[in-house]
């Protein structure tokens, strides 16, 4: 039996419909060709008659303005659901798309709906239910399953994994210092330190003129004031000479 998929698509459903040849679908529309349990999922072979036309379900996820919001299946004789369109012919050859069942999708712009169907699968057995699907109807002795899902929130959701996959770049530039921040301004680089003026704090002044004295290891340090005072020399010999 095939496996269906827990997580909903990235895109919803935006176009069903009907094709007499699997091989001749629309670009990127998905065949619906097998039932979940690998059964040929043929909308119009004839149990007692083996006929040659041939009926498969198709639908496409390409991005647009509309989404598929529903899916029903009526009798052919039944008044058509409000809202609903029906698929009256096959996308490829243009014949009738169906028999006895009538399948009519309702279609709505992506931006005005907060549901829209995400997958169509196909069942053989009436006693196999698929898990968060809704049975829509049966047709040709099969069971016609759609899934729904919400437009916005699956949305955000793969945003917000696209967003988790951050270049290197980015980290790198993130988790960088302020204040390596370059900035080109003209012809030259700044760096976020320029401008700064750098002044040494005012508490490391001295307000007196005069030096005290440290002794280091013996050398005692004097201020030039106390170097004059004790070694003036006033050259009283010198002058007398010259005189």
């Amino acid at each position: 039996m095939t496996e269906v998929s827990s997580q909903l698509p990235a895109e919803p459903i935006s176009a069903v419909g009907i094709v007499a040849s699997p091989s001749k679908a629309p670009d990127g529309f998905l065949v619906v060709a097998q039932t979940t349990d690998g059964s040929d999922a043929d909308l119009w072979k004839d149990g007692l008659f083996k006929s040659k036309v041939t009926r498969y379900l198709c639908f496409t996820r390409n991005p647009g303005v509309d989404v598929v919001t529903d899916v029903k299946l009526t009798d052919i004789k039944d008044a058509l659901p409000e809202g609903f369109t029906p698929l009256q012919e096959t996308l490829d050859s243009k014949e009738t798309a169906t028999r006895k069942k009538r399948l009519c999708v309702r279609v709505s712009p992506r931006g005005s709906t907060q549901t829209a169907v995400y997958d169509i699968q196909i069942v053989a057995k009436s006693k196999y239910h698929l898990v968060n699907y809704t049975c829509v109807g049966e047709i040709n002795n099969m069971f016609l399953w759609s899934r729904l899902g919400d437009v916005h929130s699956q949305k955000l959701q793969t945003a917000s994994e696209s967003n988790s996959a951050t270049p290197a770049q980015t980290v790198r530039r993130s988790t960088s210092r302020p204040d390596c921040e370059r900035i080109n301004s003209g012809g030259f680089t700044k760096t976020a330190l320029d401008d700064i003026p750098f002044v040494v704090s005012g508490k490391f002044h001295d307000s007196n003129t005069k030096m005290q004295q440290v002794n280091l290891m013996g050398i005692t340090i004097k201020s030039l004031a106390e170097i004059e005072e004790e070694f003036q020399y006033n050259f009283t010999t010198e002058r007398s000479v010259v005189h």
